[in-house]
């Protein structure tokens, strides 16, 4: 066993070093970008570094394509970032959003893709005016909200907000330059609490009605040297009768519709707003001959002879099919409420334009048509609308802290009290009498508690997002995403300086603590155990510092294959996904808790990769933790052939670097029963 002992090693170690260097991952050229775009749209030209250029298939111009991680490199669980193709249309409007690369471990090593890209599916059809939340509304919220909820992923939150956040970042940051009028913001809303006594002349006062008066003789001459400027006998006959009188007021306010129609027609549309909750309602009115609508006008359709747009955007106006009868006092011979989708990104409060259509025809047979278009702006005072406030979503880790600060109370309070029993009544711990139970029974709480239910599993990679971070010089944010995690974490980082690596991988982790159990399964079973020489057990040992230099060497290249190398930790099947997962990885996790049934605990002596990291640490000790006497392995070596971890050196010392703290050295030390020298000293001997 002793040979091929240090072969093992440096196989390894070269292993893990030629798979890292073996490739790295490249940003998304024009050749993988189109794999992304399908039909009716087609990849353009690159524009900067990340962002191409859409045309439809007929060569127009239809949109961007945007790789998120040039433009907003947000670091995910694992430190780097969560890359997504983003494609929108020259509206805003999202066409469809896909993951590229991700390194987020509860998807790579543990739900599966399938959610993920799930979440991604919800973007599509959305716009950037829509103000998206992820997660669900509280209570029961507002129907007239623009709020936009997308479903998050159970156990995933952080990683979907980061992934949201990194859409919606790299998303806006490109229309904002490229897309003119590009909406960033919730639109306004009537204000149904909102009420104030208005007549008629208090509309017109105060600017809530526009008017467009358009004479004959303007028509005329807006036709004047067509073919058409003698096609309207009446405009020639009466100059400066009025041929078109336009009103135009937004009745979405209820105190501006009670002041404009009569009782029944503000039932009517108050009834109707009820069921189009998104729908804002424009009532325009014509005092003179032109009628607004032409002969062929259907109801509930998009009138021909008006049309309006605002921001340089083409505002979408259609009969709202409501029965209009005016208040007394109101002018008009004609009037019709229309309706537009606040969602399409109109805004009452923000200027925006109409225009009427004018038509001549010339001629009798198959007459030729001619058009004027005559144009009036409008804006309605901004108190009567509300605008939704976007929910001030606390920073995920507060968001974190809230959700689990029962799991956390409970979690401090019991790393507290184990902390304060191992620091001053640790001889007294190790020499109770039901010792072996205690101590199991604490183990069965880090695999329940720690592991299944709080899914506080440490992982080595969470070190090698740190060291990511660190070395790309980005923010280490990520790591208040899981404040469970970070609690242990902190524990864990404190007890280096006190007992080295033994408080976690003795204590604390939840897949040694399986392995322990299963150890004690082998031997009621009575199966024989495999004991390793000592040459064997220090080549072994070594193995996993290998494993971690592959790792860290894969990790800060940011080779592709660092998601297969970290599954070297069996810790994502066995705990976080309670080993419902592909059989491969099942098989994988069963053999190191077989294996342990006659190796005690092989996979965290020789080749757990977080091991070694906590052995590195462990070199911040500051003191020798675990009482020798003289006598102790030099002649005395029961504790050292009793030691399962061969922790202990010939000559006694202890090799803190590979004690995991089981403290049945120190139960030996301090029991008379079973201590040799104090066996002999109590006999009146000496060794």
């Amino acid at each position: 066993m002793n040979a091929p002992a240090p072969l093992i090693w440096i196989s390894s170690l070269l292993t893990f070093f030629l798979c890292a260097l073996s490739a790295s991952a490249q940003d998304l050229d024009a050749q993988g970008a189109m794999a992304f775009v399908e039909p009716p749209y087609q990849l353009a030209e690159a524009l900067e570094p990340g962002v191409w250029g859409l045309k439809n298939l007929d060569g127009r111009d239809a949109g961007y394509a945007i790789e998120t991680k040039p433009l907003a490199p947000l670091p995910g669980f694992s430190g780097a970032p969560i890359n997504v193709f983003v494609q929108i249309d020259l509206e805003g409007n999202f066409i469809d959003a896909e993951l590229i690369s991700h390194n987020e471990p509860i998807f790579v090593s543990g739900l599966g893709q399938a959610p993920f890209n799930n979440f991604m599916t919800q973007y599509k059809g959305h716009s950037l005016a829509d103000t998206l939340v992820v997660g669900v509304p509280y209570g029961e919220g507002s129907a007239g909200s623009s709020f936009v909820y997308l479903d998050g992923v159970t156990k995933a939150t952080a990683s979907v907000r980061i992934a949201h956040e990194s859409i919606l970042a790299a998303a806006l940051d490109v229309a904002r330059g490229r897309i003119q009028g590009a909406a960033s913001g919730p639109p306004a809303r009537p204000n149904p609490e909102h009420f104030e006594e208005l007549t008629w002349d208090d509309l017109v006062e105060q600017g809530i009605a526009s008017r467009r008066l358009v004479t004959n003789g303007e028509v005329d001459a807006a036709f004047a040297g067509t073919l058409w400027e003698d096609d309207d006998e009446i405009a020639k006959e009466a100059p400066l009768e009025p041929y078109l009188d336009l009103w135009i007021i937004d009745v979405g306010a209820p105190s501006i519709a009670r002041a404009v129609l009569d009782d029944d027609s503000f039932e009517e549309l108050q009834e109707f707003l009820t069921i189009s909750t998104f729908d804002e309602p424009v009532l325009v009115i014509d005092a003179g001959r032109h009628g607004l609508v032409g002969e062929d006008f259907i109801r509930n359709t998009s009138p021909d002879l008006i049309a309006a747009e605002q921001g340089g955007f083409p505002v979408a106006f259609r009969d709202s099919d409501l029965d209009v009868e005016l208040a007394n006092g109101v002018p008009g011979e004609f009037a019709m409420i229309l309706r537009t989708d606040r969602r399409l990104g109109f805004d009452p409060t923000s200027q925006w334009t109409l225009s009427v259509r004018a038509l001549r025809e010339h001629g009798s047979f198959r007459p030729e048509i001619g058009s004027v278009d005559f144009e009036t702006t409008h804006v309605t005072d901004a108190r009567f609308f509300i605008r939704d406030t976007p929910p001030k979503q606390a920073a995920p880790w507060v968001e974190a802290l809230i959700n689990r600060a029962p799991d956390l109370t409970l979690l401090g309070l019991g790393l507290t009290a184990l902390t304060a029993l191992l620091l001053f009544r640790l001889n007294w711990l190790a020499g109770l009498s039901q010792f072996g139970m205690v101590r199991l029974s604490i183990l069965a709480v880090m695999t329940c508690f720690v592991g299944w239910w709080g899914q506080g599993q440490l992982s080595i990679v969470t070190v090698m997002g740190v060291l990511r971070g660190l070395w790309d010089g980005q923010s280490l944010a990520f790591l208040l995403y899981d404040p469970f995690s970070l609690l242990i974490w902190g524990f864990v980082i404190l007890s280096f300086f006190l007992w080295g690596r033994a408080f976690f991988c003795g204590w604390l982790c939840p897949f040694g603590a399986l392995q322990e159990f299963t150890h004690h399964i082998g031997q009621k079973l009575g199966l024989p155990q495999i004991k390793l020489s000592q040459g064997a057990n220090f080549w072994l040992t070594k193995i996993k510092y290998g494993v971690l230099a592959g790792l860290i060497v894969a990790g800060l290249s940011n080779s592709p294959l660092t998601d297969k190398l970290v599954e070297v930790e069996p810790f994502k099947t066995a705990i976080t996904v309670y080993f419902i997962r592909e059989w491969y990885y099942v098989a994988y996790a069963a053999f190191w808790l077989l294996l342990s049934m006659v190796l005690f605990k092989g996979f965290c002596r020789f080749v757990c990769p977080l091991g070694a990291f906590m052995a590195i640490g462990g070199l911040l000790r500051g003191r020798k933790w675990i009482e020798r006497r003289e006598a102790c392995g030099s002649p005395c070596q029961l504790c050292k052939v009793k030691c399962k971890y061969e922790a202990i050196a010939p000559k006694g010392p202890i090799k803190y670097d590979e004690c995991f703290g089981c403290l049945d050295c120190v139960t030996i030390h301090d029991d008379p029963k079973q201590c040799v020298p104090l066996i002999l000293a109590a006999k009146g001997r000496t060794l």
